[in-house]
């Protein structure tokens, strides 16, 4: 993991008027503060790996196109389930059976056939496997991949570390405009989280690995957990 840290959003916090309570983390009437933000982010390695797997059938009629799809999902399940054995979860992510029109630019719109779409989501803990799992379910059978997306089982010792950092940038920021002005930090009034999610490299798939050739190369490399923190400080002389 390596922290990196951005530059952060400075602004000076207003007082309330005159006679008027204080919300809550707004310094009192005539109190001067500050209120300076801090972000951060984490490096870290991925431990697991989603990818959304499917067959997309089509026939001529509904009961055609939903058999051939149940029949060709069975076969890349088949491979999916020897492949992530011990080592992952198998999921369905939706279905869906859907006529297919025709619009004809003189005449009556009609139902030219059917098609059906059946995706799982695969989540593995092989990431030395990856390539061949993509390549066995094509080889089965699959004709729509979704995508590749690594993420972490378990992201809160990056989170925290990233808290920590972005907490400890918004406090500098606040140090550094109270010197501008003469003045130190108080107590501190506020702080507040803001939203923040690992940013995942994702590998889109298209065309997998013909029978015998090397397997797709996929990189995991590495994903970003964020922070970004924002506090409010009392300023004193």
């Amino acid at each position: 993991m390596y922290p990196r840290q951005f530059a952060a959003v400075l602004v000076l916090a207003a007082t309330t008027a005159w006679g008027q309570a204080s919300p809550a983390g707004t310094p009192p009437a005539g109190q001067p503060a500050v209120r300076a933000s801090g972000d951060a982010v984490v490096h870290a390695k991925p431990d697991q790996v989603k990818i959304g797997i499917g067959v997309v059938t089509r026939a001529a009629t509904a009961q055609q196109a939903a058999s051939e799809n149940a029949a060709q999902l069975q076969a890349v399940l088949a491979k999916l389930h020897a492949a992530v054995a011990g080592k992952g979860e198998i999921q369905t992510l939706g279905y869906s059976l859907t006529p297919v029109w025709n619009y004809p630019r003189d005449g009556k719109p009609s139902i030219t056939g059917y098609t059906a779409t059946n995706t799982v989501e695969v989540t593995s803990r092989d990431l030395s496997g990856i390539g061949q799992l993509l390549d066995a379910a094509a080889q089965a059978g699959a004709n729509n991949i979704q995508g590749v997306q690594f993420t972490l089982q378990n992201d809160a010792p990056e989170r925290a570390q990233a808290l920590r950092q972005a907490t400890l940038e918004a406090r500098t920021n606040a140090e550094s405009m109270a010197a501008a002005l003469g003045m130190r930090l108080g107590p501190v009034l506020l702080v507040e989280q803001g939203t923040a999610a690992p940013i995942r490299p994702v590998f889109r798939a298209e065309a997998m690995a013909a029978p015998g050739a090397a397997p797709t190369p996929v990189e995991p490399g590495t994903i970003e957990v964020r922070a970004t923190v924002t506090m409010t400080v009392a300023l004193a002389k």
